[in-house]
Protein backbone atom coordinates (compact mmCIF):
# COMPACT_ATOMS: atom_id res chain seq x y z
CA UNK A 1 0.00 0.00 0.00
CA UNK A 2 1.05 3.60 -0.52
CA UNK A 3 1.23 6.36 2.09
CA UNK A 4 -1.95 7.85 0.63
CA UNK A 5 -3.81 4.54 0.95
CA UNK A 6 -2.52 3.92 4.48
CA UNK A 7 -3.64 7.37 5.62
CA UNK A 8 -7.08 6.86 4.10
CA UNK A 9 -7.56 3.39 5.59
CA UNK A 10 -6.32 4.11 9.12
CA UNK A 11 -7.23 7.77 9.60
CA UNK A 12 -9.99 8.37 7.05
CA UNK A 13 -8.12 11.17 5.29
CA UNK A 14 -8.23 11.41 1.48
CA UNK A 15 -5.12 13.24 0.29
CA UNK A 16 -5.45 15.44 -2.79
CA UNK A 17 -2.75 15.59 -5.47
CA UNK A 18 -1.61 18.98 -4.21
CA UNK A 19 -1.34 17.67 -0.64
CA UNK A 20 0.67 14.67 -1.84
CA UNK A 21 2.98 17.11 -3.62
CA UNK A 22 3.37 19.19 -0.44
CA UNK A 23 4.36 16.10 1.55
CA UNK A 24 6.84 15.14 -1.18
CA UNK A 25 8.41 18.62 -1.12
CA UNK A 26 8.46 18.56 2.69
CA UNK A 27 10.36 15.26 2.79
CA UNK A 28 12.86 16.34 0.12
CA UNK A 29 13.52 19.69 1.77
CA UNK A 30 13.93 18.08 5.21
CA UNK A 31 16.53 15.61 3.90
CA UNK A 32 18.34 18.34 1.98
CA UNK A 33 18.33 20.80 4.90
CA UNK A 34 19.34 18.10 7.38
CA UNK A 35 22.64 17.64 5.54
CA UNK A 36 23.79 21.07 6.71
CA UNK A 37 21.74 21.51 9.90
CA UNK A 38 20.87 18.58 12.15
CA UNK A 39 17.09 18.57 12.63
CA UNK A 40 16.22 14.87 12.78
CA UNK A 41 17.87 11.45 12.98
CA UNK A 42 15.19 10.13 10.62
CA UNK A 43 16.41 10.73 7.06
CA UNK A 44 15.16 7.75 5.02
CA UNK A 45 12.16 8.81 2.92
CA UNK A 46 9.84 5.97 4.03
CA UNK A 47 10.70 6.61 7.68
CA UNK A 48 9.97 10.33 7.28
CA UNK A 49 6.57 9.52 5.81
CA UNK A 50 5.58 7.14 8.58
CA UNK A 51 7.54 8.15 11.71
CA UNK A 52 6.90 11.85 11.11
CA UNK A 53 3.99 12.50 8.69
CA UNK A 54 1.69 9.54 9.42
CA UNK A 55 2.48 9.77 13.13
CA UNK A 56 1.48 13.45 13.17
CA UNK A 57 -1.76 12.78 11.29
CA UNK A 58 -2.87 10.24 13.91
CA UNK A 59 -4.08 13.25 15.89
CA UNK A 60 -6.94 13.46 13.38
CA UNK A 61 -7.98 9.96 14.41
CA UNK A 62 -8.23 11.04 18.05
CA UNK A 63 -9.94 14.47 17.85
CA UNK A 64 -12.25 16.13 15.31
CA UNK A 65 -9.87 18.46 13.46
CA UNK A 66 -12.71 20.14 11.56
CA UNK A 67 -13.88 21.68 14.84
CA UNK A 68 -10.39 23.03 15.56
CA UNK A 69 -9.54 26.50 14.24
CA UNK A 70 -6.27 27.31 16.04
CA UNK A 71 -3.38 25.08 17.05
CA UNK A 72 -0.23 25.78 19.05
CA UNK A 73 2.63 23.32 18.59
CA UNK A 74 5.15 23.48 21.44
CA UNK A 75 8.75 22.74 20.45
CA UNK A 76 7.80 21.14 17.16
CA UNK A 77 11.36 20.51 15.95
CA UNK A 78 11.09 20.09 12.20
CA UNK A 79 7.35 20.82 12.23
CA UNK A 80 5.69 17.82 13.85
CA UNK A 81 2.79 17.37 14.33
CA UNK A 82 1.51 20.80 13.23
CA UNK A 83 2.72 21.07 9.62
CA UNK A 84 1.38 17.68 8.44
CA UNK A 85 -1.93 18.66 10.09
CA UNK A 86 -1.83 22.06 8.36
CA UNK A 87 -1.25 20.42 4.97
CA UNK A 88 -4.31 18.19 5.41
CA UNK A 89 -6.47 20.80 7.19
CA UNK A 90 -5.55 24.10 5.48
CA UNK A 91 -8.20 26.03 7.47
CA UNK A 92 -6.02 25.76 10.60
CA UNK A 93 -4.29 28.81 12.03
CA UNK A 94 -0.96 27.41 13.28
CA UNK A 95 1.48 28.77 15.85
CA UNK A 96 4.79 26.99 16.33
CA UNK A 97 7.07 27.88 19.23
CA UNK A 98 10.69 26.77 19.33
CA UNK A 99 13.71 28.01 21.25
CA UNK A 100 16.29 27.06 18.60
CA UNK A 101 16.94 29.48 15.76
CA UNK A 102 18.03 26.74 13.34
CA UNK A 103 14.57 25.16 13.55
CA UNK A 104 12.81 28.52 13.19
CA UNK A 105 14.81 29.26 10.02
CA UNK A 106 13.97 25.85 8.55
CA UNK A 107 10.26 26.15 9.38
CA UNK A 108 9.96 29.61 7.85
CA UNK A 109 11.67 28.47 4.64
CA UNK A 110 9.55 25.30 4.54
CA UNK A 111 6.30 27.28 4.97
CA UNK A 112 7.23 29.47 2.00
CA UNK A 113 8.37 26.51 -0.09
CA UNK A 114 5.14 24.53 0.29
CA UNK A 115 2.96 27.67 0.40
CA UNK A 116 1.36 27.52 3.82
CA UNK A 117 -0.67 30.50 5.03
CA UNK A 118 -1.90 31.42 8.53
CA UNK A 119 1.43 30.36 10.03
CA UNK A 120 3.07 32.05 13.01
CA UNK A 121 6.57 30.69 13.73
CA UNK A 122 7.90 32.09 16.99
CA UNK A 123 11.40 32.01 18.44
CA UNK A 124 10.81 31.88 22.20
CA UNK A 125 10.89 29.63 25.23
CA UNK A 126 7.54 27.85 25.54
CA UNK A 127 6.99 28.73 29.20
CA UNK A 128 7.56 32.45 28.49
CA UNK A 129 5.31 32.43 25.43
CA UNK A 130 2.59 30.64 27.42
CA UNK A 131 2.45 33.41 30.03
CA UNK A 132 1.64 35.92 27.27
CA UNK A 133 -0.89 33.74 25.42
CA UNK A 134 -3.27 32.39 28.05
CA UNK A 135 -6.39 30.50 26.90
CA UNK A 136 -5.65 31.31 23.25
CA UNK A 137 -5.80 28.03 21.28
CA UNK A 138 -8.36 25.34 20.50
CA UNK A 139 -5.63 22.68 20.41
CA UNK A 140 -2.15 22.60 21.95
CA UNK A 141 0.26 19.77 21.15
CA UNK A 142 3.57 18.52 22.50
CA UNK A 143 5.62 15.76 20.86
CA UNK A 144 9.00 14.63 22.25
CA UNK A 145 9.29 17.77 24.38
CA UNK A 146 9.36 16.56 27.98
CA UNK A 147 7.49 14.58 30.61
CA UNK A 148 3.74 14.93 31.08
CA UNK A 149 3.98 17.09 34.21
CA UNK A 150 6.08 19.70 32.45
CA UNK A 151 4.31 19.75 29.09
CA UNK A 152 0.89 19.92 30.77
CA UNK A 153 1.99 22.90 32.86
CA UNK A 154 3.22 24.70 29.75
CA UNK A 155 0.40 23.64 27.44
CA UNK A 156 -2.82 23.75 29.44
CA UNK A 157 -2.55 27.48 30.30
CA UNK A 158 -2.51 28.24 26.53
CA UNK A 159 -5.50 26.00 25.83
CA UNK A 160 -8.95 27.57 25.62
CA UNK A 161 -11.58 26.35 28.08
CA UNK A 162 -13.27 23.50 26.22
CA UNK A 163 -10.20 22.96 24.06
CA UNK A 164 -7.74 20.09 23.84
CA UNK A 165 -4.20 19.57 25.07
CA UNK A 166 -2.57 16.50 23.49
CA UNK A 167 0.59 14.84 24.73
CA UNK A 168 2.17 12.53 22.15
CA UNK A 169 3.99 9.68 23.89
CA UNK A 170 5.50 6.26 23.22
CA UNK A 171 4.61 3.01 24.96
CA UNK A 172 6.29 3.72 28.33
CA UNK A 173 3.94 6.49 29.42
CA UNK A 174 2.04 5.00 32.39
CA UNK A 175 4.27 6.05 35.31
CA UNK A 176 4.81 9.49 33.79
CA UNK A 177 1.06 10.03 33.40
CA UNK A 178 0.30 8.79 36.90
CA UNK A 179 2.79 11.27 38.33
CA UNK A 180 1.18 14.07 36.29
CA UNK A 181 -2.47 13.39 37.21
CA UNK A 182 -2.59 15.74 40.20
CA UNK A 183 -0.93 18.57 38.26
CA UNK A 184 -3.28 18.13 35.29
CA UNK A 185 -6.28 18.43 37.61
CA UNK A 186 -4.76 21.43 39.39
CA UNK A 187 -4.30 23.15 36.02
CA UNK A 188 -7.99 22.73 35.21
CA UNK A 189 -7.53 19.73 32.93
CA UNK A 190 -9.27 16.38 32.72
CA UNK A 191 -7.87 13.28 31.00
CA UNK A 192 -10.51 12.20 28.47
CA UNK A 193 -8.78 9.49 26.45
CA UNK A 194 -5.58 7.53 25.87
CA UNK A 195 -5.35 6.70 22.18
CA UNK A 196 -3.09 3.85 21.00
CA UNK A 197 -2.06 3.13 17.42
CA UNK A 198 0.68 1.00 15.83
CA UNK A 199 2.48 2.74 12.98
CA UNK A 200 2.48 0.67 9.75
CA UNK A 201 5.37 -1.64 8.81
CA UNK A 202 6.69 -1.96 12.39
CA UNK A 203 7.69 1.69 12.52
CA UNK A 204 6.69 1.95 16.18
CA UNK A 205 3.73 2.72 18.40
CA UNK A 206 2.07 6.04 19.22
CA UNK A 207 0.14 6.96 22.35
CA UNK A 208 -1.86 10.21 22.40
CA UNK A 209 -3.04 11.45 25.78
CA UNK A 210 -6.10 13.65 25.31
CA UNK A 211 -6.84 16.26 27.98
CA UNK A 212 -9.69 18.75 27.91
CA UNK A 213 -9.50 22.06 29.73
CA UNK A 214 -12.45 22.44 32.08
CA UNK A 215 -11.46 25.78 33.65
CA UNK A 216 -8.68 28.35 33.42
CA UNK A 217 -6.24 28.64 36.33
CA UNK A 218 -4.11 31.78 36.62
CA UNK A 219 -0.42 31.80 37.54
CA UNK A 220 0.95 29.10 35.25
CA UNK A 221 3.31 28.05 33.88
CA UNK A 222 6.02 28.64 36.46
CA UNK A 223 9.64 29.14 35.45
CA UNK A 224 11.47 26.21 33.87
CA UNK A 225 13.66 25.85 36.98
CA UNK A 226 10.60 25.67 39.24
CA UNK A 227 8.83 23.13 37.01
CA UNK A 228 11.97 21.02 36.79
CA UNK A 229 12.76 21.15 40.51
CA UNK A 230 9.24 20.65 41.84
CA UNK A 231 6.68 19.23 39.37
CA UNK A 232 3.03 19.84 40.28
Amino acid sequence: MTFKEDVKQAIGIELSESQEKQFEQYALFLVEYNRITNLTRIVETEEIYYKHFYDSLLIAASVDMKSIKSICDMGSGAGFPSIPLKIVFPHLSVTIIDSLNKRITFLKQLSEKIRLDKMSIVHDRVELFALKHQASYDLVTARALGDMSMIAEMGLPMTKVGGWFLGLKSTNYEIELEQARYGIHRLGGEIKFIFHQDLPYDFGHRVIIGITKEKHIEGYPRTFAQMNKKPL
